[in-house]
């Protein structure tokens, strides 16, 4: 029997489980890198770099990354992390539920982890848009603290998920509906 790409119902010869493994490290794996790219940028900020060459370097980043394509800065990467989160809350976890009962501890904890990253989320975004009304070293403090906390929280985030859920994803042929 074909198996069935579980989002075009077209035939594939890949296990529809091993495409969403396949398609959520290739997610986090642009998470982690412009996670890594507004760090950097927020220390830069802190130590004090000027705005000019700021704007300059986020000019430069935009024809590099699918995210920054898309005009993702501090703001935008927040909101991109809270749709995938959203996606994953509204249809992966569910069909993790119940595709196997062991996955319920999983499952919560990786809602947990969602939910205190979305806190984390909108405490980069208030400080990003704090900062750009007033640049000041109390505001771009509060910047790198939140990147610092988001950074430490979402990656063992990512890297828990990796681990915990893909060994299921990798069973299903098809998606589970039962």
């Amino acid at each position: 029997m074909t198996d069935i790409d579980i989002t075009s119902q077209t035939p594939r010869t890949e296990a529809p489980g091993e495409h969403l493994v396949r398609e959520l490290l290739w997610i986090h794996s642009i998470l982690r890198n412009d996670l890594a790219i507004t760090r950097r940028l927020a220390q830069d900020v802190l130590d004090g770099r000027d705005a000019q060459s700021i704007r300059e370097e986020l000019a430069r980043l935009q024809s590099k990354s699918p995210l920054w394509q898309l005009k993702v800065s501090c703001i935008y990467y927040c909101r991109v992390v809270h749709a995938h989160h959203n996606g994953e809350d509204a249809h992966i976890f569910p069909a993790l539920r119940r595709s196997s009962t062991e996955m319920g501890p999983v499952v919560d904890r990786l809602e947990a982890d969602h939910r205190k990253v979305s806190d984390i989320l909108d405490e980069v975004d208030i400080a990003a848009r704090a900062l750009a009304d007033e640049d000041a070293p109390a505001g771009r403090n509060r910047l790198v603290e939140a990147l610092n906390l988001l950074s430490d929280h979402l990656l063992a985030h990512l890297a828990y998920e990796e681990e915990s859920i893909s060994p299921v994803l990798r069973t299903w042929r098809t998606w589970p509906f039962y």
